[in-house]
């Protein structure tokens, strides 16, 4: 008897184990398999985690496994081992790393195989002249049977119904069903089929990385300015692993730059290519995934999740523009793919290859001497841009100037001048501000009154093509108020700007602009992204507004000025990467300027134009960035240099979410004291989360800095199970160096 080990699709703790069923003679059952299972009073469906020839169990209490879900396994053997790694290190049910590993619309047979009838034609050449013959009058069967010469056609696509039914009722046609693959829209579009000649300094980077490829793999950090050519360097190191019979994966961080990076790679490697993400349709997603599991597709393109590609023979992973939040998950599971990706290529011998023209600090640390091997990245550098083009100008304006000459609008003096020139000299402009709405509050001017979501902790934002009100939290509606909701009075007044706003202004100073607008708000649609990309290249818009979705990564030709509305934004936000993060997108966005023959021009607006951040992004200077930031985060014990971690207590009772943050609180610092680990304590406490009330619950949180040489491990772990006992009615969540501290 063989016995199949299963991890049963139900996430939760007390089922977080593997249960044996018996094989049924003659069900060919593999590892990875899914498969429906009895399991108590219901048939669930299960992951076959393996085999054995033996049970604990007495014969008659051991079930049998019922059917195959699907008759090929669908987690592959090393993306078991990865699931198993994932539920280690990241305190999570086995069960949700390997949902991971599969569309979702698989489990439970929610979507299927297209399959659509086609017709053939079923007479030979001497045949069909003798039905023409005895048939001289059947004029639209004898057109149809000379359109099935040349081909079988889909009978979806043949109008003569009538005609199609008597060619089959005389035997002159048979019909049979075929899969119809669902194409996703951006693998219908190419870019760049041509090989650019390459400057010395990317042939030496794909020299070093080939030859890592070609000897056991190695990590690497592909630092270069914007515009360096660091796509180019994918292409040929995945080209090189293709020619070695190996696959390859290259994420991207937002579901924006997809298709750009999709049509570059399928006009290369052509059906090779293939794309994952979550804006594709469930069908979309469930044929790609297939062409990857069956090998027919070897380039992988896609965000987070395609880290979790079922390829085979791993050559190489690309994380372009590493340093980006996205690829770490904010639920749980909460990964981060980078860190798979780095077991990943781990696994298989291949390359990681991580890019960026403005590294994390975590990252830029780990290519510098004096890191341990097992955690070191080779550092390359591209320091010129690949056209031989200088790096773009940029001009500071202090806004602070402005407003004392008397100017209220949000664009400078300067940035409307240099949008004009850029107008009529027939460039386009991309400006970026990293607030979506149009107006970022609304405040009476009487008592000081600000309007604010009653189920978040935050003030709502003004939506003017809707006319309302909206939470960027919880997506709650309200109209605006015509008079103050506090003292009654009507001098009510929209405060700050977003998308919207510098979109309203660009056409009002403009009005020969032709203007497109890409946030949140425009891109909910299905390939949303792709049409007004497409808008922007294509001319028939020539100023796009944007959030931080057109700051990176977009390869523009025509682009001669970048403004930057609101540097200011994320460097006062209250998280010890703010300034990390404004320098990023200062840089990022900067360089979408002057990327081919037209010289770009950058204008960045601040009311802060000393502040180090700003100039050195500015000036483009990484290293010297990185220099003083990390003395700050040493100085300030911040990570890289600690940890930080802490659970975040929700739920609708007040009093019963902060007892419960409280008493979590205070058994950590039990267990703390109890091994030893107080002394690597930098910080401690439970206390009101920053946004206190989020989607009408109050929100409190555990806070926890310490030092790396403690034991982390046996810390996460006591708090995940610190989390897991919250009482019914809170929920918790363990966070670990989390994206934000909001």
């Amino acid at each position: 008897m063989t016995y199949a080990n299963v991890i049963v699709d139900l996430s939760a703790e007390a089922v977080d184990r593997q249960f044996s069923y018996s094989v049924p003679a003659g069900m060919d059952v593999q590892p990875g398999q899914l498969v429906a299972v009895p399991f108590g009073p219901r048939t669930l469906e299960g992951f076959v985690v393996s085999l054995s020839d033996t049970c604990d169990l007495p014969p008659e209490k051991v079930k049998p496994v019922l059917r195959l879900a699907r008759p090929e396994p669908v987690v592959l053997p090393d993306l078991m081992e990865l699931a198993e790694w994932m539920h280690t290190r990241y305190l999570c049910n086995l069960v949700d790393a390997l949902r991971l590993m599969l569309p979702a619309e698989l489990r439970g047979g929610r979507v299927r195989e297209r399959t659509s009838r086609y017709v053939r034609l079923n007479l030979t050449e001497a045949e069909l002249d003798d039905f023409k013959a005895a048939n001289p009058r059947a004029k639209k069967q004898i057109e149809l049977l000379e359109r099935l010469r040349d081909g079988d056609i889909e009978t979806a696509r043949i109008e003569e119904k009538s005609a199609l039914k008597a060619l089959s009722d005389k035997g002159a046609v048979t019909f049979y069903d075929s899969e119809k693959r669902r194409t996703p829209h951006a693998l219908k579009n190419e870019l760049y089929s041509m090989d650019p000649i390459l400057l010395p300094e990317q042939k030496r980077a794909v020299q070093a990385l080939t030859e890592a490829l070609e000897h056991g793999g190695g990590r690497f950090l592909l630092h270069g300015v914007t515009g360096s050519g660091k796509t180019e360097v994918y292409i040929r190191l995945i080209r090189r692993a293709l020619e070695l019979g190996r696959t390859a994966i290259v994420l991207v961080p937002e579901i924006a730059l997809t298709p750009q990076m999709v049509a570059w790679l399928h006009g290369r490697f052509g059906g090779d290519a293939a794309v994952l993400h979550s804006a594709l349709s469930a069908g979309e997603r469930f044929d790609e995934w297939r062409r990857i599991r069956s090998g027919e597709a070897r380039v992988v393109i896609g965000a987070r999740s395609a880290v979790f590609a079922p390829v085979q023979n791993l050559g190489v992973i690309v994380v372009d523009e590493e340093h980006e939040t996205t690829y770490q998950s904010d639920h749980r599971p909460r990964y981060d793919a980078r860190e798979v990706a780095w077991k990943r290529a781990g696994q298989h011998g291949a390359v990681l290859l991580l890019g960026s023209a403005t590294p994390s600090i975590t990252t830029y640390m780990r290519a510098m001497p004096g890191v341990r091997p097992e955690n070191r990245l080779r550092l390359i550098e591209l320091r010129q841009r690949a056209n031989g083009r200088p790096l773009p100008e940029v001009e500071i304006v202090d806004m602070r100037g402005e407003f004392g000459r008397g100017n209220h609008s949000i664009f400078s003096a300067r940035l409307a001048a240099e949008l004009r020139k850029c107008l009529d000299d027939g460039h386009q402009a991309m400006l970026f501000i990293n607030r979506r709405g149009h107006s970022t509050f609304v405040s009476c001017r009487n008592c000081g009154y600000v309007v604010k979501c009653d189920q978040c902790d935050v003030s709502m934002t003004w939506h003017q093509a809707e006319n309302a009100l909206r939470c960027h939290y919880c997506g709650k509606t309200l109209p605006p108020p015509e008079k103050c909701p506090s003292c009654g009075s009507r001098y009510i007044k929209y405060f700050g700007a977003g998308t919207q706003k510098v979109q309203e202004e660009v056409r009002r100073l403009f009005p020969d602009a032709r203007v497109a607008r890409m946030d949140v708000d425009t891109t909910r649609e299905k390939d949303a992204h792709e049409r007004i990309l497409n808008r922007f290249r294509s001319g028939e818009a020539n100023v796009l507004v944007g959030t931080q979705m057109i700051a990176k990564g977009l390869d523009f030709p025509n682009v001669a000025l970048v403004g930057v509305v609101a540097a200011d934004l994320s460097l006062n936000l209250p998280d010890f990467r703010s300034v990390e993060r404004t320098f990023q997108l200062i840089t990022q966005v900067a360089g979408r300027a002057g990327r081919a023959d037209v010289p770009g021009r950058v204008v960045v607006q601040t009311y802060d134009p000393e502040h180090y951040g700003i100039r050195l992004a500015c000036e483009q200077d990484y290293r010297a960035f990185y220099t003083r930031e990390s003395a700050h985060r040493r100085a300030a014990l911040y990570p890289p240099f600690t940890v930080i971690a802490r659970i975040i207590f929700s739920g609708r009772d007040r009093a019963l979410t902060q007892a419960s943050a409280v008493e979590a609180e205070g058994k950590l610092r039990a267990f703390l004291k109890e091994t030893g680990a107080e002394g690597d304590v930098i910080q401690l406490g439970a206390m009101e989360a920053p946004i206190k009330l989020l989607r009408g619950e109050s929100r409190f949180q555990v806070l926890l800095k310490l030092y790396f040489k403690a034991d982390l491990e046996a810390v996460a772990a006591k708090m995940q199970a610190l989390a897991d006992a919250a009482p019914e009615g809170v929920r918790a969540e363990l966070e670990i160096n989390p994206n934000n501290l909001f």
